[in-house]
């Protein structure tokens, strides 16, 4: 899959996954200057043509089913850091039914910060998570790709993420079925007042 580029992205980094009995070749491109993310997704030696494959890229994590069913995601907000939706880790509970395909960070930058009370580091960096469902381990796979980008002019770290999935339609169905459980499983046990107080019901 071509892709016409301007000027806002100045990096790439090429994964090669497997997928079914073949694999897929990601592109990540990306700017030494700010946060922004690109993907591409290329087939390579993909021989079960009769399975469906859709291929969703999330530009918010939040909106992503994977995500909200497994992932912790970290929020933070200072005035040296600007954190938005970034991988924390695998919800405890999850364990044992996802599996981490990567974890790999590119240090890009190390720039040190000296107006503060006290002199800081800060790393400039790609960082890419990847993870699979064990039950369906070559038909499922999700990618974050976390860039932490330094804003020298107010000494400013800004951290964005962004995501990729690539599942076959078996894969899709399991990961509804743990999301739908998941909403049900946080409901289960929450009682409600109604009226006088006197009577409550269970959310199934």
């Amino acid at each position: 899959m071509g892709l016409k580029l301007g000027k806002s992205f100045d990096r790439n980094y090429n994964l090669r996954i497997p997928f079914l009995r073949g694999f897929y070749d990601i592109g990540v491109f990306f700017s030494k200057n700010s946060n922004f993310i690109l993907y591409s997704v290329d087939p390579a030696n993909q021989y079960d043509s009769n399975k469906s494959i859709k291929i969703n890229m999330f530009k918010n994590l939040v909106s992503s089913k994977f995500c909200e069913t497994f992932i912790k995601l970290h929020n933070y907000r200072s005035s040296s850091l600007d954190i938005l939706n970034q991988y924390d880790q695998i919800k405890p509970e999850y364990h044992n039914e996802i599996s981490f395909i990567l974890n790999e960070t590119i240090q890009l930058a190390k720039i040190k910060i000296e107006d503060r009370e006290e002199d800081k580091v800060l790393f400039d960096t790609l960082n890419i998570y990847g993870f699979t469902l064990n039950v369906y381990h070559n038909e499922f796979i999700f990618i974050i790709t976390e860039r932490q980008n330094i804003v020298r002019g107010v000494n400013k770290k800004i951290v964005r993420t962004s995501g990729l999935q690539i599942a076959t339609t078996g894969g899709i169905e399991l990961l509804d079925d743990y999301h739908q459980e998941s909403l049900i499983s946080g409901k289960e046990g929450i009682v409600k007042p109604i009226l006088d107080n006197t009577k409550i019901i269970k959310l199934k």
